[in-house]
């Protein structure tokens, strides 16, 4: 298993994240949150930096049709370039985002290549599925007893 993945987001998903859903101060709240869990420093590579992107981690389940939020995790801007390699390739910074990629995982340019590949073909099924259902249930943490 690698430390640093590409996570593509389907197509249907696309907008679909917790800062169009929140408020700003709930947004900034949950953001904070897990920059103070990571400790200042990445929770994929470790770099230590005080700018840290918060970074929401789903699932998605296509025989249901459902994105589940598992947590939001505090990253450094390179993970999460690498993460979002789709978008960061419509950026035009997609070697970057390939080199760091590398570098955390200690693979070769074919082994990304491979990976990419595989995450791909995942993302092509998960775009077969016509509509997604939110499931945000990972919010409940913050709720208070």
């Amino acid at each position: 298993m690698r430390k640093l993945v590409f996570e593509l987001v389907p197509d249907g998903c696309w907008g679909y994240n917790l800062r169009s859903i929140l408020s700003k101060v709930q947004w900034d709240f949950i953001k904070a949150d897990a920059r103070e869990r990571a400790g200042g420093q990445c929770t994929i590579c470790g770099k230590k930096t005080d700018k840290l992107d918060a970074h929401e981690r789903w699932s998605y389940d296509c025989e249901k049709g459902v994105q589940k939020l598992e947590d939001v995790v505090a990253i450094c801007k390179d993970c999460h370039s690498a993460i979002h390699i789709g978008r960061t390739q419509l950026k035009g910074d997609a070697i970057r985002a390939e080199n760091h990629y590398m570098k955390v995982n200690g693979c070769s340019y074919a082994e990304m290549r491979r990976d990419l590949g595989e995450a791909n073909a995942v993302n092509a099924e998960r775009n077969k599925v016509a509509e997604w259902k939110l499931d945000l249930s990972w919010l409940k943490r913050y709720a208070g007893e």
